[in-house]
């Protein structure tokens, strides 16, 4: 059964989103605070995580962290800072998706079922391709490590997050091949989008940032989408 972590300070709020949860079978451990938090994820190793920003002890942006460092279970930020600039820290700091104060259950049950489809689907159309990858994948100075979820760029460790990572496993797998942005969103994101969505061109920013000098292999195409300089 699907376990998911809520890390949510606010009672009543919490209330809800538990009872909501486990309304659609899934399995709800709750913390409040953000050093419960990493206890109960080292503990259970949930399969999906809605953490808020604020949190008492430990805010929701250090637990991000911290988990990030050795994991890439799905997060979703739940908080009520709405701006711009604090969604791109979020973002940046490995946050898969983003949802503001105040909300619907509604919406947060679909970005939480999308959210866990999106991995399923990735898992299972990427499953053949990582059996057939036997070693480790590299490109220049950058390597990875499918089966252990690990990629690296001059031996130092990169922090992706799960889409950021499956992304780069796609384009290395096809050094040359140009993906469009449809087939992209339909394979790594699951083809939970809709018109006009922006999360390809984002985590490509923010991919290439972390590649450094290396992100500009990952080459534009323009009217089409995105590939993988080939060496």
């Amino acid at each position: 059964m699907t376990t998911i972590l809520l890390v949510e300070d606010a009672r009543d709020l919490a209330e809800v989103i538990v009872r909501e949860l486990r309304a659609m079978d899934y399995t709800v451990l709750h913390a409040v605070d953000g050093l419960a938090a990493l206890q109960l994820h080292a503990r259970h190793e949930p399969d999906l995580i809605i953490l808020d920003w604020m949190l008492p002890r430990l805010d929701g942006l250090e637990v991000l962290r911290q988990i990030r460092r050795d994991s890439a279970v799905p997060i979703l930020m739940l908080t009520a800072r709405g701006e711009e600039a604090d969604r791109v820290i979020g973002l940046e700091v490995g946050a898969d998706d983003y949802l503001a104060k105040p909300f619907g259950m509604r919406e947060l049950i679909a970005r939480v079922r999308a959210l866990l489809r999106r991995v399923e689907n990735v898992q299972q159309i990427l499953a053949a391709d990582r059996a057939k990858a036997e070693h480790t994948l590299s490109y220049g100075a950058l390597s990875l490590e499918p089966d252990a979820y690990r990629a690296t760029l001059d031996s130092v460790p990169l922090s992706l997050t799960r889409t950021e990572f499956d992304l780069l496993h796609l384009l290395m797998r096809n050094p040359g091949r140009a993906f469009s942005r449809t087939y992209l969103l339909d394979t790594v994101w699951g083809g939970n989008y809709v018109a006009g969505d922006r999360s390809v061109d984002n985590t490509v920013l923010r991919l290439r940032k972390k590649l450094g000098d290396l992100g500009d292999a990952i080459e534009t195409v323009w009217g089409v989408g995105y590939r993988l300089r080939a060496e």
